[in-house]
């Protein structure tokens, strides 16, 4: 059984859908979208199999960690 959408791309499985993970399972981000450490922290996500958007991840330019904590 692969452990990520990767893996099962690469065995020919097209309907894997990974076990749910919940956003304690792994850490949010600061990297602002469309960055390259953005990319490199969700290509990361997808090979261990966790979901690629965190609901405290940075959303926009002018998003802190203040305003991502009062919305969670």
């Amino acid at each position: 059984m692969p452990s990520s959408v990767l893996e099962a791309i690469k065995m020919g499985i097209w309907d894997y859908e990974p076990t749910d993970k919940t956003s304690g399972d792994f850490e949010s981000t600061n990297a602002l979208p469309g960055t390259s450490e953005k990319l490199n922290i969700l290509a990361a996500r997808l090979e261990k199999g966790l979901p690629l958007w965190h609901p405290s991840d940075r959303r926009t330019f002018d998003d802190n960690e203040a305003a991502r904590s009062f919305l969670v």
